[in-house]
């Protein structure tokens, strides 16, 4: 009844086909013919109506071929053909679904997976099995001492028991001693990664073989299996690009497929031959074959922990000619950490560090953090500001106890601040200036690495067609001089404000254009670029929303991954296309010629559409440079949030 339900064209059309054989065995041939025929022109009908409409709005598909071999083969007196026909064409929707599932498969296990319970603590009282410590002791937890609440009502700070071989449900940090998670499904990683006390957990990972208990930092909507769902669900809702394609082959192949139809008519004399054609030309492959393979490429995508938002990026992502990149937290890890502290006048380093953190406390660059982690490390306090401003990617000035203090750029320090020097930089080392009361005071030596799998994702770009490659900055030119001649960068734009991003990307020439990136300031560069790639792992939700695709890992690798995808998804899709296209034009050559009889074309049709189906299903596999990421060893294995 299911299947009823769900496919009733494909249900009322096998119970007329069976009547009719029974009636056409049972010596009732007229009956037989008058039932079948009146049912194929009954779907003729059908289809000829939303045919109709799609015309009337401007959209020409092949359907026509189909209405038009279903009345002809009526006409000739091919009605168990024409029932073929029409069965084809209604277990062709039953079939995209099965192809489409497959196809989707990893989507929907992403989605069916979404933590809906949590076992809460009373009273934040451990369970029996830790110890207050968190450590696993002897014991088992019993219900009295959690209570089972949904994962939408659990709070920030709220302590949960994750069981065995359940699913985390929402995020937090590791309060046991140590634990053992699979998070495959978010981040494409096979083996188990390891954590410790205090270690960050992810919501959507599977817990290993011990029970573990958690404290929550982030509520449902927040948290990073979350942000996952909704972006997998943006990405199974929208639509192949390649449909689109496949229209633009209808016209001629229509029109071959009349024109064939036509000729052996005229040379057989016979008007089957002209219904003997069309049965063959039946335009399954074209509507189905597309979009499974796009399909199938999100997949495959989302498996390898890169989120494709909607089906038409692949196509992008096939033809991508410029790379341009983001410096901090992209090209770099993003985590830069102090290494001296140069003293420019009478202020101790210790000062000088103080001040900075102090007014960096203000700033919502990542360098702002840095700064004042190591300020904390030292355990030097921070003072309250009177007044602070932050100028984008310039720096920050604050005033305290009546003097002004600025922390950024060399630039714009000595705006404030007089007798600036530029500090000497080796690779890898940025300085920030700090000036107060008029004066420059001193500037913190940091160092900032490149990611060790930078030259290798560049170079596996230029492998596979990518022209160009930039580096869009806010930093200082000799910062980024430094980052760009170890990543064999040759083309970089510094101190770039977000409005010079945009009109950077712009303006290059070879598109199209893909830019990555990770912060707030990239969000509308990032949605300027004809694809722009979010780093998730340190990224912003701004970012994030901004982006078509997005990198739940902390890999910059992954870039090279999603083109990679991109491109044997759209070869695999107008592979299928063709494939369907030339054993139809085959079929159709043979019927012309009188070879192929209406029932066995109908029947042949079929075997067309398996073959083409099967084909585009290729799109989930990784094809033959799909082992060119490597898996990351467990060790080496990070927590990656989203964006925000």
């Amino acid at each position: 009844m299911k299947f009823v339900l769900r496919y009733p064209l494909v249900a009322g059309t096998l119970v007329v086909l069976l009547a009719v054989l029974v009636l056409l065995f049972s010596g009732q041939e007229g009956i037989a013919r008058a039932a079948a025929s009146v049912y194929a022109l009954a779907v003729a009908a059908y289809l000829a109506v939303g045919m109709a409409r799609r015309l009337a709005g401007g959209q020409f598909g092949i359907d026509i071929l189909a209405v038009t071999a279903i009345v002809s083969t009526v006409l000739v007196g091919e009605y168990i053909a024409s029932m073929i026909v029409v069965l084809m064409l209604a277990g062709g929707t039953a079939l995209e679904d099965y192809a489409a599932g497959r196809a989707k498969g990893e989507l929907t296990a992403l989605l069916e997976r979404v933590p809906q319970t949590a076992h809460r603590e009373r009273n934040g009282s451990p369970a029996a099995g830790t110890n207050t410590a968190g450590t696993h002791t002897a014991g088992t937890p019993t219900e009295s001492q959690h209570e089972d609440v949904a994962a939408a009502d659990v709070e920030i700070g709220d302590v949960l028991l994750v069981r065995p071989g359940e699913v985390v449900p929402l995020d937090g940090v590791l309060l046991s001693e140590s634990g053992s998670f699979d998070e495959s499904s978010l981040t494409g990683e096979s083996l188990p990664v390891e954590r410790s006390a205090g270690d960050g957990l992810m919501s959507g990972s599977l817990n290993g073989e011990a029970a573990v208990r958690m404290r929550v930092t982030a509520r449902m909507e927040d948290s990073q299996y979350s942000r996952i769902v909704a972006l997998v669900q943006e990405a199974a809702d929208s639509k192949a690009p390649m449909v689109r394609l496949a229209d633009r082959y209808a016209v001629p192949f229509t029109a071959l497929a009349y024109v064939l139809g036509a000729v052996g008519w005229i040379i057989s004399g016979s008007p089957e031959r002209f219904a003997e054609v069309l049965v063959v030309a039946t335009p399954c492959p074209l509507l189905i074959a597309a979009p499974v393979a796009f399909l199938g490429g999100m997949s495959r995508a989302a498996h390898s922990g890169v989120i494709v938002k909607y089906a038409g990026v692949l196509e992008q992502l096939s033809r991508i000619k410029t790379a341009a990149f983001d410096k901090t937290g992209t090209l770099t890890y993003g985590r830069p950490s102090l290494l001296r502290i140069r003293s420019a006048g009478p202020l101790a380093e210790d000062e000088v560090l103080q001040l900075a953190a102090s007014a960096e406390q203000y700033s919502s660059h990542v360098l702002a953090a840095s700064v004042m982690e190591a300020a904390r490390n030292r355990a030097l306090p921070f003072a309250a500001a009177t007044e602070a401003t932050e100028f984008a990617t310039h720096g920050v000035r604050a005033r305290f106890d009546g003097q002004d203090v600025v922390v950024g750029k060399p630039a714009f320090v000595a705006e404030w601040a007089s007798g600036v020097v530029e500090a000497a930089l080796a690779s890898g080392e940025l300085a920030i200036y700090v000036g107060a009361g008029g004066k420059f005071v001193g500037a913190l030596v940091m160092s900032d690495p490149i990611r060790k799998e930078t030259r290798r994702t560049l170079a596996d770009l230029k492998a596979l067609g990518v022209r160009r490659t930039v580096m869009l900055t806010g930093d200082a030119l000799a910062t980024a001089r430094h980052i760009a001649d170890e990543a064999g960068l040759t083309d970089v734009r510094a101190e770039c404000l977000p409005r010079d991003k945009v009109e950077a990307i712009r303006s290059l020439p070879d598109r199209p254009v893909m830019m990555v990136g990770d912060g707030v300031n990239d969000a509308p560069v990032l949605a300027v670029a004809d694809v722009g790639i979010a780093m998730g792992a340190r990224g912003s939700t701004a970012a994030g929303e901004s982006a078509d695709v997005v990198i739940i890992l902390d890999d910059l690798s992954k870039v090279g991954t999603a083109v990679r995808i991109g491109q044997r998804t759209v070869q695999v899709a107008l592979q299928s296309i063709w494939i369907g296209i030339g054993l139809s034009v085959a079929l159709m050559l043979a019927a012309a010629a009188g070879y192929v009889p209406a029932i066995a074309g109908a029947l042949s049709q079929e075997l067309v559409d398996l073959a083409t189906i099967l084909n585009a299903l290729r799109s989930l596999d990784p094809g033959r440079h799909g082992a060119a990421s490597p898996v990351r060893s467990r060790q080496s294995a990070r927590q990656a949030p989203l964006p925000g």
